[in-house]
């Protein structure tokens, strides 16, 4: 980690990108584990949506992979709160240990308030889906074994 690093950038692009872990790119580089395992869950989620626009809700491929575009943004929200709320000296330990002390701004607060909205209504979402999809399969299952 040659350069500083900001956390209220850091923040941003957890809350624009993080799906494909940009955030994770910035903060450790393009070597890191982590950050490599962000756009699958997120390309597959994807697919699965445009699988259930084309083939509509009765494709059960496209039940298993939104899930995983759901789950994938509400952990890239999620990193992106604990970005914003890092206070200011744990975060400059870590990231900016050579370079004098910096101290985010409303920005990075803006930030963990998005993050909190989007992640909330993403994750709820994402239980409500799974949760209808599931009980709906259930119901089309007894009333096969029924007749």
């Amino acid at each position: 980690m040659s350069g500083g690093k900001s956390k209220t950038l850091a923040t941003w692009i957890a809350l624009v990108g993080g799906g494909f872990g940009l955030h994770r790119f910035y903060l450790h580089g393009f070597r890191d584990v982590w950050g490599w395992m962000y756009p699958a869950p997120t390309l597959l989620g994807l697919y699965g949506v445009q699988r259930m626009l084309d083939l509509g809700q009765d494709d059960p491929l496209s039940w298993a992979l939104i899930p995983l575009l759901g789950l994938a943004l509400a952990t890239a929200m999620l990193m992106a709160i604990l970005y914003g709320l890092t206070p200011d000296d744990k975060w400059n330990a870590r990231f900016n240990p050579q370079r004098p002390a910096a101290s985010s701004g409303w920005a990075a607060i803006i930030g963990v308030v998005l993050a909190l909205l989007i992640g909330a209504g993403v994750l709820m979402a994402t239980i409500a889906f799974s949760g209808q999809r599931y009980f709906e399969y259930q119901i089309e299952e007894a009333r096969k074994i029924s007749q």
